[in-house]
């Protein structure tokens, strides 16, 4: 079992080291980068490199380096690590309470910043905690299709300043409010762009005002009469196609901070129309194909270049709405419910509520889809750098966990409670500059981020220690540098000893041969500056080596299809046996313990015991053990007559049992239960023997370690007794009486049976009998009548 453990052991750690030997690795930075299991040994080449084993020999798995003899204080393994930079923890507080807090010194998001260490292919793991504050600033800013069908939406929207601030006061204490119109870009097709139609854009009597793309009219402020003074003097405009130009107006929004008022705090935006919109495109149908910039365009509150940059397209808009954390809802009409639906998918942390025809819902609308927004928590990170990936886990309310895209997210939280998530950030590789890298993490619609910095270990602490121009690099030809040479340019050899022209020098193979063979390197390797450096094989555990790669460690005895039995190391083609085996394949097993009889006798005293097995000098005894003797007597056959002689004193041996029965020692007990039990040292058999008077008799025969035979038979013989006679003859004759009445009740049914039958049969027999009924041909009439032939009954 111990030999089957130490084989196990190799091929688990074959498994393990297969990409740490296949990297091929020339230094301790290429070894560190082959995977996180790696390990280089930075031990002098002359106290660890066998010969013909090249420098990448020096990377290989922990336990592998070990194993051959590498002490942990000379492994290089770098370990990544984590560190938290800043921790502040997330703000406890309560609506109306004393204390009056800026928007910046609410935290939410826990922690701030930290610093991940990662070494290839070894994950970091950090949790991060989200709370929603209660009582936290509020900024909304309502933005609005001011087109022809939406005049008797304005006249609700007139009051709606005062009548939000009231409604929003029982959110939060601190609750700001701006206000923003829009029609359409100021070119054919969108509008008419004859003189009149520009100074009123309604018919008959209306009196509407010019056209526009997007007006800022009042910008985020605390005063809601304010919002209705202003709101209250704005006019309805029009245009002459039904898709409007709101997407200009949302990227206005979302880019011209300043302008609008934005303020670090929950940011809501509210877009309400009862159109469709147009987007990236659409603006070629003006003669406007320049893309959209994404920058912020007002001059006096007003947007001034939609004649000249094109609608932004859907995933700009996602970017800027996402950059300047804004949430969106989209107050609309039930005509066009689907279609801004289906942007709502695009849109992260973004809502849609029916709007009713004359915006007489909008403050409800707006309290709902607030609630369902901040309900829900989205983590979002920046772009990553190349080869590094990461992953979430969420734990949220209830014992809700998820991964994957889903790990991402906690939906139905409410104020107060507390989230958490765990993210793993991995390296797959390392920038080819080695410099750090910086990624943020924040939740969607929040202002409040994580900053990660990355750091990435690419490089060994001992490489910073290395010499240049060392002398142990043949007269200072390379750096020596973790235990090996890095050659300088234009010199290779595993202490640099030649220069790259040397290579293929015929003179230099001659030191590859072995005497008296053409062979250079025995074919098992290449022969570089007069040094054999033997080739790897594709199974990474079967190694060359030898001065001339003449050694291998697969080519040995195999036994039961295992190298060496399973039992030993190949080493240059000979089985080294683990203890307790031998053989040239370690089949030949030293241990006794299989060959040892019952009697505690080695093949028990008739055979010799070799490799593990019983070789029987005794041609009557077989077996693994040489106990089994097809023509001998048992123990208890063999000495049945001289026990029966001396404890009883009858049996065949009656006459002889002084001469031939005295070589055993006897003991006479009183039942079976003072008989020896087995447990004891000697070896012991129980027997169980019938005598000449047909009783049996018990008794057990053992042999002590010097050689003596005892004997403990039963002093009183189980005698079988005779048979009871009167039990016998009464059972017997009332066997026979009750069968004869048995027999005579069953006949006597039988004809019961038989008359019952009989009897009705001669019943339906009488009832279908049938008597003749016509007259006697006997019998004549006393009576004679004659007919008068001349009577014709006249």
């Amino acid at each position: 079992p111990f030999a089957q453990l130490i084989f196990c052991t190799d091929a688990i750690a074959v498994l393990i080291n297969t990409d740490c030997i296949k990297a091929n690795a020339k230094s301790c930075g290429e070894c560190i980068q082959a995977g996180p299991n790696c390990g280089w040994c930075k031990k002098t080449v002359s106290d660890f490199l066998q010969e013909g084993e090249p420098t990448s020999a020096r990377c290989d798995d922990l336990a592998a380096l070990k194993s051959k003899g590498c002490p942990m204080e000379d492994i290089e393994n770098p370990r990544g690590s984590k560190q938290v930079l800043e921790d502040r923890e997330v703000t406890n507080r309560k609506k109306g309470a004393a204390e009056k807090l800026k928007p910046e010194a609410i935290t939410q998001i826990q922690p701030q910043k930290l610093v991940l260490k990662l070494r290839v292919g070894e994950p970091q793991t950090f949790s991060l905690k989200f709370k929603r504050a209660e009582d936290y600033p509020i900024d909304l800013y309502y933005l609005m299709d001011l087109s022809y069908s939406m005049k008797d939406d304005l006249e609700n929207v007139k009051s709606l300043g005062t009548a939000l601030m009231v409604e929003m006061g029982k959110i939060t204490s601190d609750f700001r409010i701006g206000f923003g119109s829009f029609v359409e870009k100021t070119v054919m097709p969108y509008i008419s762009t004859t003189p009149a139609k520009l100074r009123n854009p309604c018919t008959g009597d209306q009196n509407c005002t010019s056209p526009f793309s997007y007006k800022n009219v009042l910008s985020l402020t605390s005063e809601g009469n304010k919002f209705n003074e202003l709101v209250g003097k704005q006019h309805i405009s029009g245009n002459l196609d039904s898709p409007e130009g709101g997407f200009d107006a949302i990227m206005q929004v979302a880019v011209c901070g300043e302008q609008i008022g934005w303020r670090n705090v929950t940011r809501l935006l509210v877009f309400s129309t009862d159109a469709g919109f147009h987007f990236a495109g659409d603006g070629k149908l003006g003669g406007i194909v320049l893309p959209n910039d994404g920058k912020c365009h007002l001059e006096d509150n007003m947007y001034t270049m939609s004649h000249y940059y094109d609608y932004p397209s859907i995933a700009h808009l996602v970017q800027k709405l996402s950059e300047n954390n804004i949430q969106t809802i989209f107050a609309v009409t039930e005509e066009f419910q689907a279609v801004y639906k289906e942007l709502k998918n695009l849109i992260p942390k973004s809502a849609v509520g029916t709007l009713s025809s004359n915006s007489s819902n909008v403050i409800q609308l707006i309290v709902d889809a607030y609630n369902s927004l901040s309900s829900e928590v989205i983590l979002e990170n920046t772009k990553l750098p190349k080869g590094v990936t990461i992953s979430y886990k969420s734990f949220c309310k209830n014992g809700v966990n998820d991964t994957q895209e889903d790990g991402r997210k906690c939906s139905n939280i409410s104020i107060g409670d507390e989230v958490r998530f765990e993210i793993n950030v991995t390296a797959n590789e390392c920038p080819k500059k080695g410099q750090n890298e910086t990624i943020k993490i924040k939740p969607l619609g929040f202002t409040e981020e994580v900053e990660i910095n990355l750091q990435f270990i690419c490089e060994c602490q001992c490489q910073s220690e290395g010499e240049p121009n060392s002398p142990a690099c043949h007269e200072g030809n390379g750096t020596f540098e973790c235990g090996a040479c890095r050659c300088n340019e234009g010199r290779i050899g595993r202490l640099c000893e030649c220069s790259t022209d040397e290579v293929n020098s015929e003179d230099m193979d001659a030191y590859c041969r072995r005497e008296n063979s053409t062979e250079i390197c025995s074919n098992n390797g290449e022969c570089i500056c007069g040094q054999c450096v033997c080739k790897k094989r594709e199974n990474t555990n079967e190694v060359y080596s030898g001065k001339y790669c003449e050694c291998d460690n697969f080519n040995c005895d195999r036994s039961n299809g295992l190298i060496c039995g399973g039992n030993g190391i190949c080493k240059c083609r000979v089985c080294e046996c683990f203890p307790n085996f031998t053989g040239s394949a370690c089949d030949c097993s030293l241990d006794t313990l299989p060959c040892m009889a019952s009697n505690g006798q080695i093949c028990n005293g008739r055979g010799t015991c070799e490799c593990g097995t019983c070789n029987c000098t005794d041609p009557k005894f077989q077996g693994p053990t040489c106990e089994m003797c097809q023509t001998c007597l048992g123990v208890c056959a063999e000495h049945k007559d001289c026990v029966q002689c001396r404890a009883f004193d009858k049996g065949e041996k009656k006459e002889t049992c002084s001469q031939e029965c005295m070589h055993f020692n006897m003991t006479r007990v009183e039942s079976r239960d003072k008989l020896p039990q087995p447990g004891q040292p000697d070896p012991l058999s129980h027997c169980k023997e019938k005598d000449v008077d047909d009783c049996w008799f018990y008794f057990t025969y053992s042999v002590n370690s010097n050689g003596e035979a005892n004997v403990h038979v039963v002093e009183t013989p189980e005698c079988p007794s005779g048979p009871d006679i009167i039990p016998i003859v009464a059972g017997v004759v009332a066997g026979i009486v009750l069968i004869g009445l048995a027999l005579l009740l069953i006949w006597k049914l039988l004809m019961i049976i038989h008359d019952r039958r009989e009897f009705a049969k001669f019943e339906k027999e009488k009832m279908n009998a049938k008597w003749d009924t016509g007259e006697n041909p006997i019998y004549k009439s006393a009576v004679t009548t004659v007919v008068n032939p001349k009577y014709e009954g006249k």
